[in-house]
């Protein structure tokens, strides 16, 4: 694994190399693996020199000649491969186009190198040293409920969203959202219109069992609006109504339940006298405000038609959406998780009980993985770190951990024992002169420079040098807090 103080290096390399752009395909990248034959990497470049010798375009082909030229004479001061290979870069680093400046940048990488490559771009190849400043183990996170779900890797100290997705699953709403007309008629013991009708009143129903009338409790009364209406006309009866009202419709020898939206023409309703015909549907698109009830029974004659107001058939929609969400959820963490030797474990987390259903759901080799089910709040991003912060019990011995931990215990001191803290160049410095510095923080977003100048006088006091990621909450702070701040020793003055 690689030091902090490695990794850092190895980045700024990185970063040094991402600057230079090539007007052409001419920038020069050789990866030498370990013990490889230093002879046969500098012959090869010189039969390149040849090829390179048929480029149509003048400059390029100067260019490109000059830069495997200086890269072999940098080669030549090589006695041999160096232990972990060697990576070296080639190419005109000016950015004024009637300047060159041919110039040679090598490497000797913290991990050894396994792969040769030779090639020519417009940017230099960085991939396999890239690689090297990751984490090589990692954990996948997932963050879900019935409505949404968003998948996550966590590598060192770095939280990166894979995928996010959402269901059809329809929210909950009281008795499934069916409602009429507020002039829709209810027996009470008379006549009344919806609208009138109250809390605690008998309204009549049907026991589906009995066939027998029977007076029901209105449980609940609300007012919505929607905009779309269902005119459902027979021949003495006409009653309006939101698209999911559900009603009891004869087929055959048995009693199906269907919404406005789904009824037909050929459709018998449930009347309160006999069977009767549907007519005519007629949909009004249009803003309506209707009334919404709830009764005991789950069921009322309105206008003498027979209709549902239960919300279990919505409660089976609901279950069913959720199934096929979960479904689609677990394709996903097996797009993300299955087969990949570098996912060390899985983090789950969600809200209520869905995740535990959920988790039924996955493939029997990731949830072998899963290290730990966690109750949360949020489903989104933000809900991904929120899972890796609350389960830092399984993640111990993690970088991000770690790093958090540390910073926290800045932050703490700093605001209850601030004599035992210091932030900012100067007064780092100072703490440092003194020998007070037992912790050093420094951003990685600080000025390369100033951090090598920091390390160097904390060696004489052996304090302790963390450079700390802006991947984290804690990161970003200490990054704004000046990016250089110290636990100290003892106070000082």
């Amino acid at each position: 694994m690689l030091t902090t103080k490695q990794k850092q290096h190895l980045k700024k390399f990185i970063r040094d190399l991402g600057l230079v752009r090539g007007r052409h395909t001419e920038l020069v990248s050789v990866y030498i693996p370990l013990g490889y034959d230093l002879n046969k990497i500098i012959q090869h470049l010189q039969q390149e020199q040849g090829t390179a010798s048929n480029i149509k375009d003048a400059k390029t082909r100067a260019n490109v000649i000059d830069s495997l030229e200086k890269m072999i004479r940098h080669l030549r001061l090589f006695k041999q491969t160096p232990p972990n290979g060697l990576a070296v870069f080639s190419g005109n680093v000016s950015k004024q186009d009637n300047k060159i400046d041919i110039q040679v940048f090598s490497i000797e990488p913290p991990e050894p190198l396994k792969t040769r490559l030779y090639r020519c771009d417009q940017t230099f190849v960085t991939d396999l040293l890239q690689n090297m400043t990751e984490a090589k183990e990692a954990y996948g996170l997932i963050v879900m409920d019935r409505r949404e779900a968003t998948l996550g890797i966590l590598k060192g100290t770095s939280v990166r969203t894979l995928s996010k997705m959402t269901s059809g699953v329809p929210g909950k709403t009281r008795a499934g959202g069916q409602c009429q007309a507020p002039d829709t008629l209810i027996n009470n013991g008379s006549l009344i219109e919806l609208k009138d009708i109250k809390i605690g009143d008998k309204i009549e129903g049907l026991d589906l069992k009995t066939n027998n009338l029977v007076d029901s409790i209105c449980l609940d009364k609300w007012i919505v609006k929607k905009d779309r209406s269902y005119i459902i006309k027979t021949a003495d009866q006409k009653i309006t109504c939101s698209k999911d009202h559900v009603f009891f419709v004869k087929e055959k020898e048995r009693i199906i339940e269907k919404p406005a939206e789904e009824l037909t023409t050929k459709d018998f309703l449930i009347g309160k006298k006999f069977i009767t015909k549907i007519n005519n549907i007629e949909i009004i698109n249009k803003q309506i405000e209707l009334v919404d009830i709830s009764v005991k029974n789950k069921n009322f004659f309105a206008n003498n038609i027979l209709v549902h107001n239960s919300s279990q058939r919505f409660a089976r929609i609901r279950e069913g959406a959720a199934k096929e969400f979960y479904k689609r959820i677990a394709e996903a963490a097996n797009k993300e998780f299955l087969n990949k030797p570098e996912i060390k474990g899985i983090l789950l987390g969600g809200p209520g009980p869905t995740k535990e259903e959920f988790k039924e759901y996955l493939n029997n080799e990731i949830k072998k993985k899963i290290l730990a089910i966690k109750d949360l709040t949020y489903t989104d991003e933000p809900g991904l770190h929120h899972l890796v912060e609350i389960s830092q019990d399984i993640l111990a011995k993690e970088a991000i951990t770690q790093e958090r931990k540390l910073l926290q215990d800045f932050f703490e001191k700093l605001a209850r024992s601030p004599e035992r803290t210091a932030y900012g160049l100067n007064e780092v410095k100072k703490a440092l002169d003194y020998g007070a510095v037992d912790k050093l923080l420094i951003s990685e977003s600080a000025d390369e420079k100033i951090t090598e100048e920091l390390e160097e006088i904390a060696k004489a006091s052996n304090a302790e040098v963390f450079i700390i990621s802006v991947d984290t909450q804690e990161g970003q702070q200490l990054r704004d807090l000046t990016g250089i701040a110290a636990i100290l020793r003892f106070a000082i003055q």
